[in-house]
């Protein structure tokens, strides 16, 4: 085979490998370059119905209180867990309104937990007090232990990323990057916490 033969192959070869990253929306962000140290997620919202759930999710961290807390602590209860960092723009945007959320369903069985990818635990309480978060979040920089709990179910792939867990601790839905709108969550939160009673 020629080299113009073989050059032709290669270029084919590769336009082909290349179409097929750019139909995945977090592919497409992360190979475009720029300084923002994070993949966005574009909004997407997965729902799964309780017969395809998975067993619990298991883990365990700290709190930028120092406080151990674990997924068996919400036994019982829907858990928004909210993965996110001090230097994500979208983060900043979503927390006043998943503060409003929080407070909403506390008196319903609904808890909320942050999990902050990136900050030490200083960092974390500074953002909680500039954007009025009273819910805790553990700080799972260094050891990863609360993403790597749910990678082999449904990943917090993108920054900021929200994942309910129904009352048996069960991956239910996931919001890749920022809340859209409040209401598609708080629908979301609905659902399950009135699962129970159906």
């Amino acid at each position: 085979m020629n080299r113009t033969r073989v050059a032709t192959v290669l270029f084919v070869l590769s336009s082909v490998i290349l179409s097929g990253c750019s139909a995945d929306p977090l592919a497409t962000e992360y190979g475009s370059g720029g300084n923002k140290n994070y993949v966005a997620g574009d909004g997407t919202v997965l729902e799964i119905v309780p017969s395809k759930r998975s067993k619990p999710i298991e883990f365990t961290g700290t709190t930028d209180s120092g406080a151990t807390v674990s997924r068996t602590d919400f036994d019982g209860e829907v858990l928004v867990v909210n993965f996110w960092a001090g230097y994500c723009a979208p983060c900043r945007v979503e927390a006043p309104e998943l503060q409003a959320l929080s407070e909403k369903w506390s008196s319903d069985g609904v808890a909320f937990l942050g999990v902050n990818t990136s900050d030490e635990p200083e960092t974390a309480q500074a953002f909680a007090r500039t954007y009025g978060v009273t819910y805790p979040s553990v700080i799972d920089a260094n050891s990863g232990a609360v993403q790597l709990a749910f990678a082999g179910t449904v990943a917090p792939s993108a920054l900021p990323t929200t994942i309910v867990l129904d009352r048996q601790g069960r991956v239910a839905a996931r919001i890749l990057g920022q809340i859209q709108a409040e209401s598609i969550l708080d629908a979301i939160i609905s659902k399950l916490a009135s699962e129970d009673a159906e």
